[in-house]
Order: C-alpha cells, then structure tokens, then sequence
C-alpha cells in the first residue's frame, strides 16, 4: 500500500500570482503602455462594430496649464460614461477636445512676450497656436495616466482648418438667416484686456465701492408745480458706481410705489416711503418729516438738475426699480447698463458712453477727463461733494463682476459690436431664436432635474448675444465694407469662397490674403467699386465652442447622446451649443445633460493655489495611483459639490484595499478551477451557491440600472458593501472550510468555485468602468471561458438573466433567515470567547432552540442542521426541541436562544474541527471523519503526489 500523504499538502490553500499589495503609481504606467501598444480604444470599438451607437461629446477645456482636480473629475466622469455604455454593448466612442482659441491663450501668450502689441497679428496668431498645441500635448498624456480611453491621436482642435471653417459657415448661416446685426448696446468690457465679454466670461467676486447718496434737484416749470413740489425739493439716487454719474441721462421711478417728499436737516428730498428708514440710516438724517406724498407715475415727464453738468434729466417709469437698497429711484445711463439700455429706447434717451477701450474719458469736466473710470471714482465723489449734492458715501462690499482671465472688474459700456438676435425669427419662419430654443429645452433630458428650469430661466431672460470681440486669436467675423461707400457685402455666395480659404489654410488665411483673394473675382459692390476692407472683430469663443457639434458630430453621431459639464456651463458651452444648433439646424445638439459640482477641500472651501490647498491629478497619481482617484469620483455624489483631502483619500484606500482582497481570495481559489472543463450547470450547485448567484444577479440588475441613469456612487457603494458584507464577512468565510478541506475535484467543492468564478467575473465586469486599471489586473489573473476577451474592458457586462438560477422564493427566504441566525451566533461566540469558554471558533459547540414568537424557525433550523457547522464556522450544532437550560436569548434575533460550550472530542490535524471520531482511522488517526472521506477521494482520484517520504 502506498505511504499515507501528507496532511498539510492536501489542502486546497489559496494560490494566486495576483498580489495583495497593489502598487498602482509603479504598475499603472506599465499597463498604459501595454494598452497603447495594443491599441485598446480601436479594439474596443472594433468588437462594438453594428452596434447602437452612444455618443457623449466632450466639452472642450483651455489648453492653459496644469490639469486641476475639477478637471479631472471631469474628464473621469466622462469616461465612466463612454465605458458604461461600451460595456452595455454600445458602440460608443470619445472623441476629446480643446478650445484653443480666445483670451485665456492670449493672455499667456502676452505675459510671454512681455506685454500686448510686441509682435504683429499673423505673428502672434502663430504663437498661439504654438502655445495651445504644447499644452494640448501635456493635457493627452495627463488624461491618458487617468486610465481614459478615446481617440487621442486625433482629437478635436478649435483651431484646426476644418473646425475653423465651421464656425465660420456657421455665423454665415446666421447672418443669411437674418439673425445678425451690429449696433450699439451696453456690454461687459475689460478695460484691461480691451475687449468686450460674454455673460461666461464673467466671474462675480468680492469687490468694494463706493456707496453714494446723491441729489438730482427739481427743475421748477417742467411739471414740478403740477405735483406741488417746489424748487427746494431734490431726488434722490443711490449708486455704487459714481463714475456713470456724468452720463446720468434720466432717474427712473416705479409707477406704482409711494414716494414723499421729507423734510431734512440735508434739505427737502424726495424717495420712495420705504426707503426713507435706510436713507437716514446711511446718510446720518436725524429728523425726515414728510410733507407730500405721490406715486411714481406722477414723475414721469419731470425735470431734474444733473448736479454738476448744465444738463437736465427727465424722469421715466420702469418696473425694474426695486425696494430691496436704493432710494426707489434709479440713476440710469443708458451706455452703461442693459435696463438704462432698454429705457434709453424707450424715451429716446442719449445711448452716451465716451470711454475709450481702456475706459478712458473722452469727454467731460477737466477733473475726470482722460482718467479711466476706477481712478475717477473718489474724484466724482469730491465733485458731488463740492456741488453740494453728496448726501451720502460708504464703503460697500458686494458681489461684482470681474474678467474670469485677468480678475480685474469689469464695466457695461456702450459700443459698436455684432450680436445675434434672441427675438428675431429666421427668414421664413415664424418663431424667434429664443422660442425654438426654450422649445428645445423641453425635449432634453437634465440630470439632475433642476438643469430644465435652470436653462429655461438663462435663455428666457438673457439679452441679444453679442459675438463679437476686439482680439486677434480667434476666428474673425466675415464681413467686408465697401472702400467707396462704406456698404456691407451681402452677397453670401461671395463670402462662402472665405470659408474654403480657412478649410485649406485655416483662419489665418484672413490676415494673410488681401480681400481680392479671398473674394471671388470681380465682387463689385453697388456704387461699382471693388475695393472692400475687412471687419477686424473675430467671434466671441462661445461661438467658437458652441459650434463644436457642428464640426466633430458627423451623420448619426448628431445629436449627441449627453453632454456632461460642470454648473457654469449653463451659461457657457451647454447654452452656446444649444443656440448654435438651434439657430443653423433648428434642434438641440443633445438629448441629455448631466451636470457635475464643484471639487473643494475638507472644510467646503474651492480649491485654489494662492489657499495652499489644491490636489492635482498627477500628485494623486504618483502618491496614491489613478484608480484610487477613479475610486473618489465613482464614490461621491457628484452632481452637488465634492470634497476631496487626504483624509478621503486614506479612508477610500481602505476601502480599495478589501475590495482587492476580496478579489485576491477569489483568485486564490480559482487557481486549479478551468471553466470549460470544471464548471458545474447551476442545478448541480449546492443551494447556498444558487442563493448567492440570485442575489449577484439582483446586484447586477441594480448596477446596471444605476450605471444606465449616471448614478456612479450607487454602483460603488454597492459593490464595495457586497463585497466586504455579503462576500469576504459571510459568503467567502463560509466556503473556506469547502474549498480548503474537500478533495479538489469534489463535487462540492466545484460547486463552491464555480458560485466564486461567476460571482467575481460579474463583479471585476461590473467595476471594470471605475477601477479600470485594477480590474484589467484582476482579468489576467482570471480563468476564462474559451471566447472571452484579452482585455476586461472589451468584455460587456454581465447579465443579470444568466446570472441568475431562479432558487425558489421561499428557499431563499430561508437562506436569508438563516443569514440572520448566523449573525445572533456570532454574536454569541465572541461572548463566549471573551469569557474564555473557547478560543476560537473551531473550539465550540453551538446548542440552538427557536420559541414560537420566532414562527417557522425551529423547522428550518431541524431542516438545516447538517449545514449549520460551516454556515457558523464551528464544529458541532446541536438543535433542541425544548428549551436548553442555561442558554442566552438572542441579541438579535426575538425568540431564539443560544448556547456556546466547548466542542466535543478531539481536534482534527486535517481541518482543525473538533469530533469525537478522530481516531477512528488507522491510515490518518489524527483526523476527523470529514476529512477521512476526503483523504481517501483524493488517494482514489491519484493525482496527489502528497505522500509522507
């Protein structure tokens, strides 16, 4: 007879290659490289080949820097979108792109050259363009290190040939259309940067002014006596921008509120009623009786002395004058501000802002002549107080706006720029601009929800787009003057010829041909010259941007499926795309919108350099590895604002840790397991495996449900409690003594493998989008079925129908009784073992006895006794029928009573369980009667080379 094995080498113990130890910032630039050597994103869209196309366009960054922590969560969720979908069996591509164009890039362009004007504009074109495309480069490989697959040999520029052709055909379309005009309206410009701004290009900061009282008097004989007022009598207006005061044009009146003249130790003044509490607060008025009082409308028409300009104003009536701060009555200079705008049409005001484009007075008193408008603030306040007419002045801080490049603020100002009309229909139609849009609005689907109402309310309320900007890295407008007669070219055939100059040379083509050649021959204006000058604006870059779908989206890729962006693209690329589409193809170039939040530090605060508390992508990358930070983003909620520090960082690597141990121990027990050849059909799995299989496949379900609505962090958290909860804490724990113990080929033991093989290939499938690196990891180590991919992320994910084994509703209520059994016991032994009765848990005996207040759980408990030892993780289980003496009712489960003692009989060598059999066989006397039929299964089988030499 053969020599008997040796005990310890009989057991099936854990092997795997996989390490327990991860190493992401080492091992991550190594699978990177393995990925781009065997071109993973066109495999990937080559297996998804006849499938339903998904298309989410990227929202283009500047190529200006450093990526951030925003922008990384960004480009993140974008691509557990495009993954999520190609998992679903999409075919789903991610073309990535920059807007190259506009100040950002100037701005640096110019700090490089040492200042504005150093160079010639085809000369600083090139050296934007130079500057976009070294940092574009930078940005590729920042976002490759983050595990994001897309077309990166071949993105989309703003700046290329085609894309520039685009955007010019684009506004070409909209001017054929009738959409585009030029006039004179008040607009944000920076006085610094010499440019006008678009509502997305302004940033509302912290900023203190000048809060100022001022008396406008009664001009007596222009209505003054009708109202019974007197020449004593002076309005009064609030502003926090003394230096618009020269070009007061009118004082505005709300035609329904009260307004009283009030007698003062300052003079007789006129307010509305409400305000007179604030006026004495803010101007040191001790005493205010109120002689008369009137409503607004009465004022209309009135006369009203500028306080230090021969001029009088009259007043008008506006519903936008508020009781909120003020007097009631509005200071309104129709060039520097969008209400005194629309009132100066309303009365045929003087539209009067003489500034120039560094906000330099051209006109005026000597006192404030030729300084710009920051430096005349407290100079106009000295002339008020000169004149007699200052009541008033305090500092005030308020939110205000500032140029999101430079952050210096800005002021409205009236000038000659191009703007596209909100109410204006095309030619042709019936509806305007601004009703096709809001129409649209309706037809998209907004994650979250809010998005709707947020759009709605932007493009309900905003003005006429003004697209025009004074800069030079852009693309310029299309328009050619007459040199005889000054008339704008309207021959769109002739301007379209400009449009194939950009598609072979790109814009540039505009600075470096003549108007001759770009025109066809002999375009001959009406008064019969030839000679035309062209327009020196270019378009403002939310045009450029907004015309993205136009450019990248071709055949069915248009609409696109989703566009996600963070908040401020509600007044940025989400709403500049939606016009853009709506004006040139009359719909929305998306059918949904997901809005992701803000990233900001541990205690709420944004992150910023200037704080000292800014985390970059590559800092995390190289400390903590990519998937950790993948690990974040898919961990939050991230359609409100998020925080990161290194604290989460550290919790969320615990949390990655279990989750890769889970895997690891899967793996280990997977190693002698060959699907194809010892993978059992699910009715010859043991009945606590198809329970589990039932419920991964509900997992599955949800995961894919929850994927399928953008609901990232449900995913996460869901696996991750399953499997630290519901595998490594009970399932797992539960098959050791299975895989660990029973001959290799056991029937039962291969059933416990082929659960853990289906259950981590539906897991490492379903975390393949958020740990993209560690699940390719895990799929190398992984036993495959014969047809499966290289690469876990051209698998698709699991199917909850196949998954499942359909275990019959009232055996999986059981499993889940008994679940709950398992934890009151557990309870109970770690009692136990604190009052040293046992040291572990091999070393009890478990005695259960179920009452009748737990209905049913005596018989289950009778029925499944012989299951009950390893579902617990001891030796012997003892079920009773009455109660048993000296036991301890269940913490957690009402009407069950336990009873720990120590195990009966001898410990097996083998399995380390305790029974009174050991002995009893002569080939292996030190273990149990478990492990003899093992032994001798593993003898008969004769593939052990185990025994003792």
């Amino acid at each position: 007879m053969a020599q008997p094995l040796e005990l310890k080498k009989t057991l099936n113990l854990p092997k795997t290659d996989f390490p327990m130890k991860a190493g992401l910032p080492q091992n991550e630039p190594r699978q990177l490289e393995a990925w781009h050597n065997g071109n993973i994103y066109e495999g990937i869209l080559e297996a998804r080949k006849g499938k339903p196309l998904f298309v989410l366009h990227d929202g283009p960054p500047y190529p200006t820097g450093e990526i951030h922590l925003g922008t990384g969560l960004n480009k993140i969720l974008k691509d557990l979108v495009v993954k999520t979908k190609s998992m679903a069996g999409h075919y789903a591509p991610y073309v990535p792109g920059w807007d190259c164009h506009g100040l950002p890039i100037e701005t640096q362009v110019e700090k490089e050259l040492g200042g504005k004007g150093k160079v010639p504009p085809a000369e600083f074109r090139k050296l934007c363009r130079q500057f976009a495309l070294r940092y574009v480069e930078q940005h590729k490989k920042d976002f490759k290190r983050l595990g994001i697959f897309g077309r990166w040999n071949d993105p989309y520029l703003t700046m290329s040939h085609e894309y520039e052709a685009t955007i010019a055909g684009a506004f070409l379309d909209f001017m054929e259309k009738g959409y585009v005009y030029r006039g004179r309206k008040p607009v944000y410009w920076c006085i610094y940067d010499s440019t006008a701004l678009a509502e997305a290009e302004v940033e509302y900061e912290d900023h203190t002014s000048s809060s100022i009282w001022v008396k406008f008097a009664v001009v007596v004989g222009h209505r003054g006596d009708i109202a019974g007022l007197g020449s004593d009598v002076s309005a009064v207006i609030w502003t926090t921008t003394p230096w618009t005061i020269p070009h007061n044009r009118a004082l505005a009146f709300h035609p329904d509120f009260e307004y009283a003249v009030v007698d003062t130790e300052k003079g007789a003044l006129l307010l509305a009623s409400d305000r007179i509490a604030a006026l004495q607060a803010e101007c040191g008025i001790k005493e205010a009786r109120v002689r008369a009082t009137f409503k607004g409308r009465d004022f209309d028409g009135m006369k009203f002395q500028h306080p230090f300009l021969p001029i009088q104003v009259p007043g008008i009536l506006a519903d936008y004058v508020t009781l909120d701060q003020g007097s009631g009555v509005v200071h309104t200079a129709p060039g520097h501000g969008a209400d005194d705008f629309y009132s100066g049409q309303k009365y045929g005001l003087e539209i009067y802002a003489p500034l120039d484009d560094k906000g330099l007075y051209l006109e005026g008193l000597p006192e404030y002549k030729s300084k710009d408008v920051f430096t005349a603030n407290p100079i106009i306040v000295k002339l008020l107080a000169e004149r007699g007419a200052l009541l008033g002045n305090n500092e005030y801080k308020h939110s205000y706006p500032h140029c999101w490049r430079c952050h210096n603020p800005v002021i409205f100002r009236a000038t000659e720029q191009w703007f596209i009309k909100m109410d204006q229909a095309a030619h042709g139609k019936e509806k305007s601009l601004r009703q096709e849009a809001l129409e649209e609005i309706h037809q998209v689907k907004w994650f979250p929800a809010w998005g709707e109402d947020r759009m709605y309310e932007m493009i309900e309320k905003r003005p006429d787009w003004c697209v025009s900007r004074q800069r030079f890295w852009g693309v310029p407008i299309i328009v050619f003057y007459c040199e005889g007669c000054g008339t704008r070219l309207e021959d769109f055939k002739a301007l379209r010829s400009v449009v194939k100059w950009f598609e072979k040379e790109g814009a540039d083509a505009w600075y470096q041909h003549t108007s001759e050649e770009l025109l066809p021959a002999g375009t001959k204006c009406s008064c019969g010259s030839t000679k035309w000058r062209k327009e020196n604006d270019i378009l403002d870059v939310w045009f450029d941007s907004g015309s993205s779908n136009l450019s990248v989206l071709k055949g069915a890729e248009w609409p696109a499926d989703v566009y996600l962006e963070g908040p401020d693209q509600y007044r940025g690329w989400f709403h500049s795309s939606l016009l853009v589409a709506t004006g040139v193809r009359d719909a929305s170039p998306y059918r949904g919108v997901v809005t992701h939040g803000w990233t900001l530090d541990e205690q709420g605060r944004p992150m910023s350099k200037s704080l000292g508390n800014a985390l970059y992508p590559i800092e995390i990358c190289e400390k903590w590895g990519a998937d950790l930070l993948r690990l974040w983003v898919g961990s939050v909620e991230y359609q409100a604002d998020v925080k990161m520090s290194e604290r989460v960082m550290t919790q969320l690597s615990e949390a990655y840790r279990k989750i890769r141990n889970t895997f690891r121990f899967a793996l280990g027990n997977l190693g002698d397991f060959n699907p194809s050849r010892d993978a059992l059909s699910n009715d010859h799995l043991e009945e606590i495996d198809r329970w589990m299989l039932d419920r991964t496949a509900e997992l599955v379900k949800k995961c894919r449900e929850w994927y399928a609505n953008y609901e990232f962090h449900r995913v996460y958290h869901a696996i991750h409690d399953y499997c630290v909860v519901d595998l490594s804490a009970f399932y797992f724990d539960v098959l050791k003594d299975r895989l660990y113990t029973k001959a290799p080929k056991n029937k039962s033991r291969r059933s416990a493998q082929t659960a853990v093989w289906k259950i981590s290939s539906a897991l490492v499938r379903l975390a393949a989008p958020i740990l993209v690196f560690t699940s390719e990891e895990i799929w190398k180590h992984f036993p495959k079925s014969q047809g499966e991919p290289e690469s876990v992320h051209i698998s698709l994910f699991p199917e909850a129908a196949v998954l499942a084994c359909g275990i019959a509703k009232d055996a999986a209520e059981k499993w889940e009784r008994l679940a709950q059994v398992r934890s009151a016991v557990l309870v109970a032994l770690e009692q136990a073992r604190a009052a040293k009765t046992i040291g572990g848990g091999l070393e009890a005996k478990v005695h259960l006895h179920a009452g009748p207040e737990a209905a049913g759980l005596q018989k289950l408990l009778e029925e499944k006794q012989s299951l009950l030892p390893a579902l617990f993780i001891v030796s012997q289980v003892e079920v009773h029928s009455s109660a048993i003496p000296a036991s301890v009712p269940a913490e957690t489960l009402p009407g069950l009573t336990v009873k720990i003692e120590r195990a009966e009989g001898a410990k097996c060598d083998r399995c380390w369980n305790y029974s009174t059999h050991v002995g009893e066989n002569s080939r292996y006397p030190t273990v149990c009667e478990r492990c003899s039929d093992a032994l001798a299964e593993i003898e008969n089988d004769g593939s052990a080379s185990v025994a003792v030499s």
